[in-house]
């Protein structure tokens, strides 16, 4: 299934206010589903020490979904190191999520470091900066960010989009991620079909959130 920028927003809100799934539990199944394959792209590394992991989270959803993901990480032994791209509104799903790395004593710290630090020592890069929403160029420090993350010699797994591209067209909007592998949530974005989006998406598997099937195929689109 195809789900646009439109149809993702309607899933959500059909998915909490139709069949009263909480939002929160939604944003527990994304990071679930982003460890699974994290995990799976670690698996060759046999010394959790080494499993270093770096997760650069935006002040969004897609940031929350980031910080979730590093409490799971955290849990199977990973080294998790957050990095943080604005902050969150307190009480939003991702606030709440970032609260709880804070309490577990996960060290977070202001991504815009990242580009005068080497990035040998990682073993991963997790891009939890934007998902579909974004609809704007991408500048300023975040591009920046997004710049040295290309430029590492690290594996990149993006949550749901590459950050810095258009969910509906594939299209670039200024600096975007290249990422190794994107676990897209729901269904498949119809960007992901453009032949331009293929250098920028990697390996591409749809991770499940636990949004009801009769809502995706009421919003979604058979490819």
């Amino acid at each position: 299934m195809v789900l646009d920028r439109e149809a993702v927003r309607a899933v959500d809100r059909a998915a909490i206010e139709e069949y009263g799934i909480p939002s929160m539990l939604l944003m527990e199944n994304a990071a679930r589903a982003l460890c699974e394959y994290a995990m799976d792209m670690l698996g060759e590394i046999t010394s959790p020490a080494a499993k270093r992991t770096l997760i650069i989270c935006g002040s969004g959803n897609n940031g929350g979904d980031g910080y979730a993901l590093a409490r799971h990480l955290h849990n199977r032994g990973v080294v998790v190191q957050l990095a943080a791209l604005g902050e969150p509104k307190p009480n939003s799903d991702a606030g709440v999520n970032r609260r709880i790395c804070e309490q577990m004593g996960l060290s977070i710290i202001d991504a815009r470091i990242l580009p005068r630090r080497d990035s040998a020592e990682i073993s991963l890069i997790v891009d939890a900066i934007f998902g579909t929403g974004l609809d704007r160029e991408v500048t300023g420090d975040t591009a920046i960010v997004i710049v040295w993350m290309n430029r590492s010699a690290c594996p990149i797994l993006a949550a749901d989009v590459p950050s810095g591209m258009d969910c509906n067209t594939g299209r670039q909007l200024g600096a975007c991620v290249r990422a190794s592998r994107t676990v897209t949530f729901v269904g498949l974005k119809p960007g992901f079909l453009s032949p331009d989006a293929q250098k920028l998406l990697g390996e591409v598997v749809v991770g499940d959130i636990g949004a009801p099937r009769e809502l995706i195929e009421r919003f979604g689109r058979r490819v």
